[in-house]
């Protein structure tokens, strides 16, 4: 009789206390049911999670702030999230997510932070990025990101904060990041940029902090630097080549 039990007692908790989510209606995502009309928050920061994300996770259409950090999610960000079109905040940082950024980040027009630092993350930033004409914060660093800074990365003239430093980013620095007038903090650092840093550097008036150190860029136009009145953190200090002021 007590072997009986001790089957059964386990079974009839699993059976009451699990249930199916309702199809049309709620969708599963780590074990648990999410009402896809009225989840408008998803807040497992910090939680243990593992695997990869599910595609699910495109059908919350309200959710407006994703926060999916410290965790040790692995495998591709969904194609799906590109569904998400209310959502504003998207932190995935601090993950093992891989694979290429999805070129669907860039549906999500309505997004004012994109964090997918401290992951691993590769192939080239998506010139699709400069449809997120509301993003104030793009932080993408410590990742295994390649290619050039798109040129599209200038269209988002609400930027505040860029980080793309500790990558593998090369070519030269787009022209078009003197367009980010609203920018406070530029962190291109441990890179492999080259070239001159441009002059359009100068347009950057609400700039506080200029970190584009350990690159092989060639040097800096001093009248652009001194139109930065409100500069007050910056090294450029370089790997072999050109300017050596650290500030």
């Amino acid at each position: 009789m007590n072997n009986l039990v001790k089957i059964f007692i386990p079974f009839i908790l699993t059976f009451l206390f699990s249930k199916d989510c309702i199809e049309h209606v709620e969708v599963r995502l780590w074990e648990q049911c999410y009402d896809i009309k009225t989840t408008t928050k998803l807040n497992l920061s910090g939680s243990g999670l593992t695997g990869k994300i599910p595609s699910q996770i495109g059908d919350l259409k309200n959710v407006y702030s994703i926060d999916l950090s410290n965790n040790r999610l692995s495998g591709e960000i969904p194609l799906e999230i590109g569904n998400l079109s209310n959502l504003k905040f998207l932190y995935l940082q601090d993950n093992e997510i891989s694979g290429k950024i999805p070129l669907e980040i860039g549906k999500l027009i309505n997004l004012n932070r994109l964090f997918l630092s401290s992951n691993k993350l590769s192939g080239e930033i998506p010139s699709e990025i400069g449809n997120l004409l509301n993003l104030k914060y793009l932080y993408l660093f410590k990742n295994h990101l390649s290619g050039k800074i798109p040129l599209e990365i200038g269209n988002l003239s609400n930027l505040f904060k860029l980080d793309l430093s500790n990558n593998r980013l090369s070519g030269e620095i787009p022209l078009e990041i003197g367009n980010l007038s609203n920018l406070n903090s530029l962190r291109l650092f441990n890179n492999k940029l080259s070239g001159e840093i441009p002059l359009s550097i100068k347009n950057l008036l609400e700039l506080e902090f200029l970190y584009l150190q350990g690159n092989q860029l060639k040097g800096v136009h001093s009248s652009g630097l001194d139109n930065l009145i409100n500069l007050k953190h910056m090294n450029l200090k370089q790997d072999s080549l050109g300017i050596k002021k650290v500030q």
